[in-house]
Parts: structure tokens; C-alpha cells; sequence
């Protein structure tokens, strides 16, 4: 922050940065991966990894793995200032495209592979119980298959939304956002 930033502007800032960071163990994510984020996103310009160091008063080793994570998930990008050799980081500004990233990000990491997973169980359970059998072990074996579908089905109904609502069209999130809320 520059010396400039006015006190209540600065006091501002740190609870911005300390609510992101609090909200992270919801999301589960890091704090410190969400306060990053967060002094990227109300920045009004880019920062070096230096600034983020001395603004959150953590260590260069932890800024630089949790720049890359967030690069990695899209949400942040490097950039460069003319004249500057120093690397500078931004987020994404638009809102409504910044949680569309982390979306697709959350359903690519968590909604497909239990999906896959359910299958995986579905396929370990079998078809049916062999012939020999008692009705507890059929019934047990019908309770256990009903239920994983049923999981499954539910699962796969949000894996269809969040695949029509994350296409890669900028915007579409926020179109999507706007539908319901003329339906609600």
C-alpha cells in the first residue's frame, strides 16, 4: 500500500483482506491463498510479489507458492510494467467472470471425479447378487445401489447446470445469474 492510501482507506483494505482471508476455511482453501487473492483484487494496479510480502507481512516462499496456485487456477495473472523488470500480478476485476473461473476450477477438481467415483462403487456393487445369495444380501445390495444412483442422479443434474452456466463465453455466468432471479 502506497504511503499515501489515506487511514481509513488502509483500515479499510485490512478488514477486506482479513474477511476474504476467513472466508477461505469455508472454501477450503488457504487464508493465506485468500488474502493474496483478496490485496490483488482491491488493488487499483498491479503488484510484485515484494508489495504482497510487505502489505500481508508473510514470507517470499509463502507469495510465491500461493501466486502460482492462484496463476494456476486462473484467477491470477503475471504481468509486466514497461520500464519495470519486475514481475506484477492482477486478478480477473469483473466479478461475475472471477467466480466463473473458480467455478469451473471447483467442478473440474470436485464434481468430476465424484462423479467418477460413484460410478466406481456402482461398478464394484455389480448388477446383482449372485444367485446364492440371501434376501438380506439382495435387499442390502438394492438399498446400497438405489441410494449411490440417487447420488449420482443428483450429482450429475449440477455437473449439467455448471457445464451450461460455465461455458467458455465471458458473461455467461452472470446470464445464467440473471434468468433465475427473473424466475425466483
Amino acid at each position: 500500500m502506497s504511503d499515501t492510501t489515506s487511514p481509513n482507506l488502509a483500515a479499510a483494505r485490512r478488514d477486506f483482506v482479513d474477511l476474504w482471508g476467513q472466508m477461505a476455511n469455508h472454501w477450503g482453501i488457504s487464508r493465506t491463498m485468500s488474502q493474496v487473492h483478496a490485496l490483488l483484487m482491491i488493488s487499483h494496479k498491479p503488484l510484485t510479489a515484494e508489495q504482497i510480502m510487505e502489505e500481508l507481512q508473510i514470507s517470499r516462499g509463502n507469495v510465491s507458492m500461493n501466486l502460482r496456485d492462484l496463476i494456476n487456477w486462473g484467477i491470477v495473472r503475471r504481468t509486466s510494467i514497461a520500464g519495470d523488470r519486475r514481475d506484477f500480478f492482477t486478478t480477473e476485476t469483473d466479478v461475475w467472470s472471477m467466480f466463473q473461473i473458480i467455478l469451473r476450477e471447483r467442478k473440474k477438481r470436485e464434481l468430476d471425479p465424484l462423479l467418477t467415483r460413484l460410478d466406481e462403487c456402482l461398478a464394484h456393487a455389480g448388477k446383482k447378487p449372485d444367485a446364492s445369495a440371501t434376501s438380506d444380501d439382495k435387499a442390502a445390495h438394492e438399498a446400497y445401489v438405489k441410494r449411490v444412483l440417487e447420488l449420482r442422479d443428483f450429482f450429475n443434474t449440477f455437473h449439467r447446470l455448471f457445464t451450461a452456466i460455465l461455458d467458455n463465453q465471458p458473461g455467461s455466468l452472470a446470464k445464467a445469474a440473471k434468468m433465475i432471479d427473473k424466475l425466483v
